[in-house]
């Protein structure tokens, strides 16, 4: 048994298990006072995270003190620290999330609330995944769901996922922005996604193009490991950039808001880490005045974990995001 003045010996971590499939997976973790809790290790590859947790987690965690989140978050990071790439933090994120879950039964709150926020309704955008759509039919889809379930904001896809500089379709950004904001009218917002496609240059005629018709949110309009190009973007537009779903290096987050690469941060709790990095992140949005808007796409408990966060984080932004794909975009 591990003991010192502070350990809370009720809530030693005696038993982490996973519950994964390829593409979903959970958490439960069991602690001395038989108390459990439940989390999520990241979406997709979801069973290769779990294996992960157990070889590279589990053994630092288990037998230490499980109301230590943050510190027993920093232990694993710093005892692997020859891994220090998405894996490890998407397994991380698995144990973090169940000890909140945790941490918030055995105090008979919200983790919004231990967070010291309340719970509260939180607008959502409504996104889209697809660039297998027309402009027209999507334009249609969001008009339909805007008048179905009052939807007061969107995101579209533009360029190509990673597609140096093309569209899936020649011409589909120059169409479905216009018929987009057309169709939709001047009430709602919009906001746009290019998932890493362009280079500087095509980034900036394409956020213009944005601004021409009224959007308010570019995210990823570079390769998001190219944090020049990304500033260069960002100090060539009026639009907000936004970035960082994809980063799961707390450095790399330093080193994002310090040199002002970004308008609006969005990290994911699923791809950093946890709650407990996430919350850093959401620390250096605060004191650079800037949005923190996580990245929260993949339909599953991380839509619940970021709702907790955005109740309680100062530097939260207008919206959660919430997919409005449906069965056959999630295999799960």
């Amino acid at each position: 048994m591990i003991a010192g003045a502070d350990f809370d010996t009720a809530a030693q971590i005696t038993r982490i298990e996973t519950f994964a499939k390829e593409f979903v997976g959970f958490v439960r973790i069991t602690t001395a006072d038989g108390g459990q809790g439940w989390g999520q290790v990241s979406t997709y590859n979801a069973d290769i995270s779990a294996q992960v947790l157990h070889r590279q987690v589990a053994p630092h965690a288990l037998g230490r003190d499980g109301s230590d989140i943050s510190g027993l978050v920093d232990r694993v990071a710093n005892r692997e620290h020859k891994f220090p790439g998405s894996y490890l933090r998407r397994a991380m994120a698995g144990v973090d999330t169940a000890l909140w879950d945790l941490a918030g039964k055995r105090a008979g709150k919200t983790v919004c609330e231990l967070l010291g926020g309340q719970p509260r309704p939180v607008r959502v955008y409504g996104s889209s995944m697809r660039r297998d759509i027309s402009a027209a039919d999507e334009a249609d889809r969001l008009v339909r769901l805007r008048d179905i379930h009052g939807y007061s904001a969107f995101k579209i896809r533009v360029g190509s996922e990673f597609g140096h500089d093309q569209d899936e379709t020649p011409g589909r950004t120059e169409a479905i922005v216009p018929t987009v904001r057309q169709l939709l009218g001047t009430q709602i917002d919009l906001l746009a996604d290019a998932n890493c496609c362009y280079t500087p240059a095509k980034a900036i005629a394409v956020g213009r193009l944005l601004e021409d018709h009224g959007f308010c949110h570019f995210e990823e309009p570079c390769p998001y490991w190219e944090l020049d190009w990304i500033k260069q973007v960002t100090d060539s537009l009026q639009i907000d950039v936004a970035g960082g779903e994809q980063d799961c290096d707390l450095a790399t987050w330093r080193r994002i808001v310090a040199m002002g690469a970004v308008n609006i941060l969005q990290p994911d709790i699923c791809y950093l880490g946890g709650i407990s990095r996430t919350l850093r992140v959401a620390d250096l949005a605060q004191q650079a005045g800037i949005a923190c808007t996580p990245h929260a796409a993949n339909l599953s408990l991380v839509t619940v974990f970021t709702l907790h966060l955005m109740g309680a984080i100062p530097a939260a932004g207008p919206y959660v995001e919430f997919s409005i794909e449906g069965l056959d975009y999630y295999p799960w």
